[in-house]
């Protein structure tokens, strides 16, 4: 099987987008890979996947990544 997401998040999208470049072109190739796009109000990401517990590992990481950009815009 193949798994398709997409995770559209609101916010800044310059700020996102500058953290999640490197690491998409870093992981694409392997057992998952995703796309960042910037939309109208935020940004939206197109995540693909070979397997289940590929997918569950990529929006773990993306989860995690916009968690940190979250909370660092508390502290400023």
């Amino acid at each position: 099987m193949k798994y398709n997401a997409v995770i559209e998040v609101e916010g800044d999208s310059e700020l996102i987008c500058k953290t999640f470049e490197p690491e998409a072109k870093e992981t694409n190739g392997h057992r998952s890979q995703y796309k960042v796009e910037k939309t109208g109000s935020g940004v939206k990401f197109s995540v693909k996947a070979a397997d289940s517990v590929a997918m569950r590992a990529m929006l773990n990481s993306i989860s995690k990544t916009l968690n940190v950009i979250e909370k660092s815009k508390e502290v400023d």
